[in-house]
């Protein structure tokens, strides 16, 4: 992936658009759906490219436990 081409994936039950090089531009997403629009619109505004990485859903956002 090149500098500003952006991808979205499931993020511990969030979906998530990321901006390689650009991390101050990511989004998280509820929804599949809402997160692949976003990123389409986003790499068209940047004039790079949108890739979806599929996964299967979890169903459940989560937060990782801090070990101790």
């Amino acid at each position: 992936m090149g500098q500003g081409d952006v991808v979205t994936r499931s993020n511990r039950g969030q979906w998530e658009n990321e901006v390689e090089g650009e991390p101050e531009r990511s989004q998280s997403f509820a929804s599949r759906e809402e997160a692949i629009t976003a990123g389409r619109e986003l790499a068209a505004l940047l004039g790079t490219t949108h890739t979806v990485i599929e996964s299967e859903p979890t169903g459940v956002i989560t937060d990782e436990e801090p070990e101790d």
